[in-house]
């Protein structure tokens, strides 16, 4: 009888399951309205970024960067992510899981609402993963919008399903209709290449398909397609984020670059900001990938007017979050 009580007493009854979601609820909330009331202090947010939990944080790393050929700057968890961010003087980095089994997303999303319940204090919010062949996407990022992400992170390549692929499309459509912020990585994924699974001309298919509203392309709308970029995004209603797009690529061997990879000019990026409008362009690194002090540094060196730049490192990732009155 003593087994069994203990036993019973391990397993949370559904109404004390409902408890503690509404309890951590409310905890999120909490948080965010701490964050939202000192939005004006925020002057750099990193709108994308990666950690590992602790425990296979040194395995996927190294598996990683074989796999891509370059080293990260730091050890993808999150208390070096809060080291680089407080030497680059970044208030806000946004965490973007990359969910590649399709039944683990309810449990990694529980994992990252968990983390935001801390924002106002790390300074980190996660959005929520999702995954195109899950047959319950709707019942997913209706979970989503529920548990208060402010957005979604798609990957392409790693799902091996096209960008403008009927399952991808119809979770584009719903996250937009929940009013979801949408990331998705654009161009190259430099440890996947070939084949490009979101094309520039993926995305233009899905804008015209569906009509996101709240669409970013991550790597200035494409990594390593650039030139399509130009001539098929620019003046489009999406955002795009900077991350690893500029800079030198810290290959594992200096001077092989992998398939003759590079990343934008300085006169590149400044002509791409341009094209696209600055007021769609939102500071991000990529990190562990790239360093967020280095890229605080070269796009403050920029020739960028200071209103451009105060737009690329916070106010337009302020509006999209909400953290701002104006409405995107």
């Amino acid at each position: 009888m003593e087994y069994n009580h203990r036993i019973r007493g391990m397993i949370p009854t559904p109404e004390e399951m409902e408890r503690q979601l509404e309890e951590a609820g409310k905890r999120r909330k909490a948080a965010w309205h701490i964050l939202k009331e000192r939005a004006e202090a925020i002057r750099v947010v990193d709108f994308h970024v990666h950690t590992f939990p602790e425990k296979i944080a040194k395995a996927a790393l190294k598996q990683l960067s074989e796999d891509s050929c370059t080293e990260p700057f730091t050890g993808g968890t999150t208390e070096e992510l809060s080291a680089s961010m407080k030497e680059a003087g970044v208030d806000l980095s946004i965490v973007l899981p990359v969910i590649t089994n399709p039944e683990k997303v309810a449990h990694i999303n529980l994992s990252a609402a968990r983390q935001n319940e801390t924002v106002n204090q790390t300074g980190i919010l996660s959005f929520a993963g999702i995954h195109p062949a899950a047959e319950n996407y709707r019942i997913l990022l209706r979970q989503i919008s529920e548990l208060g992400f402010k957005g979604i992170k798609l990957h392409p390549d790693y799902y091996r399903i096209s960008f403008d692929d009927i399952r991808t499309k119809r979770i584009v459509d719903l996250a937009s209709e929940l009013e979801l912020i949408i990331v998705t990585h654009a161009g190259t994924d430099i440890g996947l290449y070939p084949p490009v699974y979101c094309s520039v001309d993926s995305i233009v298919n899905v804008m015209n398909d569906v009509s996101p509203t709240r669409l970013v392309a991550a790597h200035m709308g494409g990594w390593n397609n650039w030139d399509e970029v130009l001539e098929k995004l620019a003046g489009r209603k999406l955002w795009v984020d900077t991350a690893f797009s500029i800079g030198e690529i810290p290959w594992k061997k200096p001077g092989q670059p992998k398939h003759g990879f590079r990343q934008l000019s300085d006169e590149g990026f400044v002509e791409l900001v341009h094209a696209m409008g600055a007021d769609r362009v939102l500071f991000a690194t990529d990190s562990p990938w790239a360093e967020q002090k280095d890229y605080v540094n070269r796009i403050s060196s920029m020739p960028l007017s200071e209103d451009e730049k105060r737009q690329i490192f916070s106010e337009n990732a302020k509006r999209l979050l909400g953290l701002m009155p104006k409405e995107v």
